[in-house]
């Protein structure tokens, strides 16, 4: 991957569809609904291969991973092996993560680490809310993270609100609780050395994660999933000043893509030093593909 000629790196997006399984990572009335909630613009469920394309086209680069909730949902992921494996064959322009339930337990930690040593998997996506758990409950999660903290790799945990389940009676039985930042704080607090993502603006929660992203040195955010336009006036402050070296470009392709994210993120008041670092220069830095 040459860093110097992309245009940007979006550390947040999905693969939505196995081709090998022809089986989608959400069931029909989660994804419908999802895909009424973000006023979806072009194809939903993409395949890897034309993900790769999508983002080559644009001179850019993309952390793409599943989101692995069979437990709570019953639906199988899209495939960790054929995430990483379309990766690899399309490494100028895709960054592989993973998502392990869970709810795993020893076989879920095996696998991390097998992802990360046989398949040069870069980081892992949690999405509390979905996967129903407390970050911070040591039972379920940490083994996970002490493979990711031993490993240099990443943990990116959706924060906030959710499109998932939106509109759906009881929201799908997602329960919004899992997903305040606060619960990674105690993360960040027992595994110092972990790299950490708090995944979007973190409705309604935005000023707990600029706090623990301001207090822990691990932590970042990525601004996906959200159109700037809607930016928490203080997200934008903290973005400029404080945190401008921690605050990554992330768009939640395919349900917000890159294209309206960025040209309404040109209409931000964002400071004209601090864009290269939100839009690469920051996402680069923790991702290895440039020196500290």
């Amino acid at each position: 991957m040459n860093v110097d000629e992309l245009v940007a790196i979006d550390v947040h997006t999905h693969a939505e569809v196995s081709s090998k399984k022809g089986t989608s990572s959400l069931d029909d009335e989660l994804h419908d609904a999802s895909s009424a909630y973000f006023k979806v613009e072009g194809k939903r469920k993409p395949t890897l291969e034309e993900t790769a394309a999508y983002y080559r086209e644009r001179k850019m680069a993309a952390v793409i991973f599943t989101v692995d909730a069979e437990s709570a949902t019953g639906t199988e992921p899209v495939p960790n092996e054929e995430v990483a494996e379309a990766a690899a064959a399309n490494a100028d322009v895709l960054i592989p993560f993973a998502s392990i339930d869970p709810f795993r337990g020893r076989a879920g930690v095996k696998q991390a680490r097998r992802l990360v040593e046989e398949y040069g998997v870069k980081g892992f996506k949690f999405h509390p809310s979905v996967q129903g758990f407390f970050p911070n409950d040591r039972a379920v999660a940490y083994a996970l993270y002490e493979v990711i903290e031993e490993t240099g790799t990443i943990a990116l945990f959706h924060t906030g609100q959710t499109g998932i389940g939106a509109g759906v009676p009881g929201g799908g039985g997602i329960r919004l609780k899992y997903s305040n930042p606060l619960h990674v704080d105690d993360v960040a607090a027992d595994f110092p050395h972990l790299k950490i993502i708090l995944a979007h603006p973190s409705f309604p929660w935005q000023d707990e994660a600029l706090a623990v992203a301001t207090h822990k040195p691990g932590v970042h955010i990525d601004l996906s999933g959200w159109s700037p336009k809607y930016f928490p006036p203080q997200l934008v402050q903290y973005a400029n000043t404080l945190l401008k070296d921690k605050v990554l470009f992330g768009s939640d392709y395919p349900v917000l893509t890159p294209d309206r994210w960025l040209a309404d993120f040109e209409k931000l008041s964002i400071k004209d030093e601090v864009k290269p670092k939100i839009l690469k220069e920051n996402a680069a830095r923790l991702l290895g593909l440039t020196k500290p």
